[in-house]
């Protein structure tokens, strides 16, 4: 990325395996830092040796299930230093209050697990890590600061990460460590056009209409990518923010406006 410089400091992305935190993981590379990447599958390690012969950066891969207590508190133990955290990982699928049997109980307690107490307990961990001048964004959503039918895991989810950002940016503002939040729209993931196949299969309409449903609010239209988020990561990281903490910026071609 153009105009930023991450040389000799230590990035730690997490849901980096694909999508959003794949493209924000790959800016950091490009832009010097020396990056560990984090995600539960095993193609994490695809992940990271892509990103290493791609960048030349050193590119470090950690397997790990966020939502379990243990597990974290061994993985950020591998680690010695961290300067910038991008707490990205997170989990979408839809949970209609009105669907008979217990799967989208099931799916509702799995993204509060993984979408807040995964994200508390990397942060919680990775503190002990951090030193003044260091960074932390967080993956949240304009669900954050809105919602839609038929998400509502989801969308209380993202509520709770932005209100944890605001609440630790004034915790740990005295310490000199700076919390933001990246609000994205909807963009091309994999997990996004599941949850558009899922909505269309719920509601019979086509994947088509599902999509164009959730555009419609947008002031400048068409889907995003995950690279068009890349570079607002990056801005809130470096110094170029140093005044910046507890705020929430929206890339969303302007489908929310506050």
């Amino acid at each position: 990325m153009s105009g930023f410089d991450f040389t000799g400091r230590r990035v730690l992305v997490t849901g980096a395996s694909r999508g959003i935190g794949y493209a924000v993981a790959r800016g950091f590379a490009t832009a010097g830092a020396d990056l560990a990447i984090l995600a539960e599958g095993s193609d994490i390690d695809a992940a990271a040796a892509t990103l290493q012969s791609e960048t030349k950066a050193r590119v470090q891969a950690l397997r790990c299930d966020i939502a379990d207590r243990a597990a974290v508190a061994r993985t950020i133990a591998t680690l010695d230093r961290i300067d910038v955290l991008v707490n990205n990982a997170g989990l979408e699928l839809i949970t209609p209050l009105g669907e008979e049997g217990v799967r989208v109980e099931e799916n509702f307690r799995r993204i509060v697990e993984i979408n807040v107490m995964g994200t508390f307990f990397v942060t919680r961990d990775a503190l002990p890590l951090m030193k003044p001048g260091a960074s932390i964004v967080m993956t949240a959503s304009i669900w954050a600061k809105t919602a839609v039918g038929g998400f509502s895991a989801y969308c209380a989810s993202k509520h709770a990460v932005l209100g944890f950002a605001r609440s630790i940016a004034q915790e740990l503002g005295p310490r000199g460590i700076r919390v933001n939040a990246v609000c994205p729209g909807f963009i091309r993931t994999e997990a996004s056009m599941r949850s558009v196949a899922a909505e269309a299969e719920r509601t019979g309409a086509t994947d088509a209409e599902v999509t164009r449903d959730l555009l419609r609010n947008q002031a400048i239209g068409g889907l995003l990518e995950p690279a068009d988020v890349v570079s607002t990561y990056l801005f809130l990281a470096s110094d170029l923010a140093r005044d910046i903490t507890g705020q929430s910026l929206h890339i969303d071609r302007g489908d929310v406006m506050d």
